[in-house]
């Protein structure tokens, strides 16, 4: 089995056609024919069904699918960091929850740039049960997640309580004095679907028992956009917050007669990575 093959395979099985899937490895289609043949013959097993216009992957492929992506995965960052041995003086590879990364993350490497030119940084932003599969796959040395990692090969800290912020468009001064939680239930509340702990159940548990949401989405920052020069409500992490409200961009809501969860988010890493980034990252 080979890096070629696999890489092959990833392509076909997101094109699921072996004319284009040539087209974009940039080889004849009965090379990609082969090397899929070929993997089959070594694996055992049937990796997709073909028909004369598309393949799909079979229950095998999904499988194998997985284990071939983090295989390209850490070749890739095996093969890259070798590379950057030589060239720079510590390399980072580092994932974050998109939330985190807007509110905290993004000004302290920023100004890590600025101090360390020679230090290499590369940052994958994604949702924290994929972020820590990669950890622990050796695809990323440091995550920033919502989640905890209880592993004895892992040291899991708190690195940021960030309390909630009701917000909505700051030319909406209709609750600027504060709202209740029985007022909240008759405004178009947008829902950002946190992973985080109990916040999610807990702002869910507001509305009634099977509430449809005008809009749901799972990942925060992209809940800005509906709440500009709109009459919507949502709950954001308050950090992330902070700059439209001190643009007004959006407007805080008081809380009247109920508070939110705090979230916790974590920095979850091996030791020497973690006393690294310590040292060197400092606010």
């Amino acid at each position: 089995m080979d890096i070629e093959s696999l890489k092959t395979f990833l392509v076909l099985s997101d094109t699921r056609n072996f004319t284009r899937a040539a087209g974009q490895l940039f080889v004849a289609q009965s090379t990609v024919t082969n090397r899929i043949n070929e993997l089959e013959k070594e694996l055992q097993i049937s990796l997709f069904t073909r028909n004369n216009r598309m393949v799909e992957l079979t229950p095998e492929g999904e499988q194998f699918l997985i284990y071939a992506k983090k295989v390209i995965d850490l070749t890739n960052s095996s093969l890259s960091e070798i590379s950057s041995l030589q060239k720079f003086d510590n390399r980072y590879r580092i994932g974050s929850a998109d939330s985190i990364y807007d509110g905290h993350l993004a000004p302290l490497i920023l100004k890590h740039q600025q101090t360390h030119p020679n230090d290499s940084i590369k940052i994958t932003i994604g949702l924290s049960s994929h972020l820590l599969d990669l950890l622990q796959s050796n695809i990323l040395d440091i995550v920033f997640t919502y989640l905890p990692l209880n592993k004895s090969d892992y040291k899991c800290e708190i690195f940021r309580h960030d309390p909630m912020a009701l917000v909505t468009d700051y030319k909406n001064e209709k609750y600027k004095n504060g709202i209740t939680a029985q007022q909240l239930l008759q405004e178009n509340y947008l829902m950002c679907n946190f992973a985080l702990q109990d916040v999610g159940q807990f702002i869910r548990n507001l509305f009634p028992k099977y509430h449809q949401f005008a809009l749901e989405i799972d990942d925060c920052s992209k809940i800005i956009p509906f709440l500009l020069n709109q009459q919507n409500y949502t709950f954001l992490p308050e950090d992330m917050a902070a700059p439209y409200i001190e643009s007004k961009k959006l407007r805080l809501i008081p809380l009247k007669d109920f508070q939110t969860p705090i979230i916790n988010s974590y920095i979850i890493g091996k030791k020497p990575k973690l006393e690294l980034w310590k040292k060197n990252f400092k606010e």
